[in-house]
């Protein structure tokens, strides 16, 4: 079987679908140089951009554009690799794809395959390699922030440092195993290695505890409107959403499940939603939008509790996490309560009040870097090592081969985190989510 049929050449568009003024098509694999050679007229010099017209089997202008080259291994993926920056109009991509593919070799990328052969060259981690993918779907700054950190290989450079330090370890208890009746092992190897281990368990149950917040940042902070029917919820949902997403009416009961909504809130990635009315009622459906109302105000970041400023004072139990609001404020009637905040969504008023108000509360969760730690097979896996490593400190049992064997479950489930060993099912599904052409 020839090379091409092995390992064959990949091509895609990688900028975004659509018309546009400028398109980027990407190849990577053995063919590259052929490619180039035969629609390009050459091969570039390598990272440095050439216009070149670009001509199919018949030699046949398809379009001018900018090339370059990327030899490998200095690549992304490791291969060579080729790019046309070309004119943005479909047909001219569409004819461009058609000239590709019907060269020998060659074929359409699939989901992620970029990225997939990056990681199987070794330029990048599993954990890099997540962080790509969420820098691509970041919509808000802390999302970027904290997605950019991880790509540019922060976990990776951690667990890599926590993986030497235990390695080291299992050296000294290796040769406490091994060569204690040599002349040149000497001192207490047992002791030595435990130290190691103690050095490692505070930066690992650090970046554990910063699970929270990097999950919460990468999925959003949930922030819950509760309160009685008609305390104006879906009004402001709307109004924070600038755009009609909740159906508003003056009869009671209106919402009955959660609608959702997300939001950049300085930066901050929130998912704002609307919730059934709280009250009892003998409607079965009703009741079933109550029930999931109390369930999403309980797992809430925070929860905004609205009621009409001309209605009595609910009876929601006040939570540290929630925030006591007054809509209808441009109604005649009492002032609003002690720890209330007013707000109309007619006229407007309190509204930035409140906007601020909730970017407050919610950066108080939140820490002054991103988290290390942003999915839950990370958590799993650090909790892994906390684990091993915590029996062989708390043990004391004094046996090398049994600290030794507590050390290397750790090191597995670091290594697990890093994608180097038993995550071919993690890969299938992660690279599945990637678009195509990256």
């Amino acid at each position: 079987m020839s090379e091409p049929d092995i390992h064959p050449t990949i091509v895609a568009l990688s900028s975004g679908s659509g018309r546009a003024g400028v398109a980027v098509v990407r190849i990577s694999g053995p063919r590259v140089r052929f490619v180039l050679e035969t629609i390009a007229g050459g091969v570039p010099q390598p990272r440095q951009a050439a216009l070149r017209r670009l001509r199919d089997e018949a030699g046949e202008v398809i379009d001018s554009a900018l090339v370059l080259y990327f030899p490998s291994p200095a690549s992304f993926t490791g291969e060579d690799v080729a790019e046309f920056h070309i004119h943005g109009a479909r047909a001219v991509l569409a004819r461009l794809l058609v000239v590709l593919c019907a060269l020998p070799g060659l074929r359409l990328a699939e989901s992620g395959e970029f990225t997939r052969r990056a990681f199987e060259a070794g330029k990048l981690d599993l954990a890099a390699v997540e962080g790509l993918a969420d820098l691509i779907d970041s919509e808000t700054e802390w999302q970027r922030r904290q997605a950019l950190r991880q790509m540019e290989g922060t976990l990776g450079d951690s667990v890599g440092r926590w993986r030497s330090a235990l390695i080291e370890s299992m050296a000294l208890l290796a040769a406490e195993i091994d060569f204690s009746d040599e002349g040149d092992v000497t001192g207490p190897l047992v002791e030595q290695a435990l130290t190691g281990v103690t050095l490692v368990l505070p930066e690992l149950s650090a970046a554990l505890g910063s699970f929270a917040m990097g999950e919460r940042v990468r999925e959003g902070f949930v922030v819950v409107l509760a309160g009685p029917p008609n305390a104006g919820k879906s009004s402001l949902m709307n109004a924070l959403a600038r755009r009609d997403v909740a159906i508003v009416s003056p009869v009671a009961g209106t919402t009955r499940d959660a609608i959702e909504v997300r939001l950049d809130l300085a930066g901050l990635p929130v998912l704002l939603v609307d919730t059934a009315g709280l009250r009892d009622s003998v409607d079965p459906i009703e009741s079933e939008g109550v029930r999931r109302a109390r369930a999403l105000v309980a797992r809430a970041d925070l929860v905004l509790s609205l009621r009409a400023i001309d209605s009595e004072p609910d009876r929601i139990h006040r939570e540290a996490n929630s925030l006591a609001i007054a809509t209808k404020a441009d109604l005649s009637g009492p002032p609003s309560l002690p720890g209330e905040l007013p707000i109309s969504v007619v006229s407007g008023d309190g509204l930035e009040a409140l906007l601020t108000a909730i970017v407050g509360r919610l950066s108080g969760l939140t820490q002054a870097e991103p988290a290390l730690l942003t999915r839950e097979r990370h958590r799993v896996a650090v909790a892994q090592a906390i684990v091993a490593l915590e029996h062989a400190v708390d043990g004391r049992h004094g046996q090398a081969e049994l600290l030794a064997e507590d050390i290397r479950v750790a090191v597995l489930a670091l290594e697990r985190l890093l994608g180097r060993i038993d995550v071919e099912d993690v890969l299938d599904q992660l690279f599945s989510g990637f678009c195509i052409g990256k």
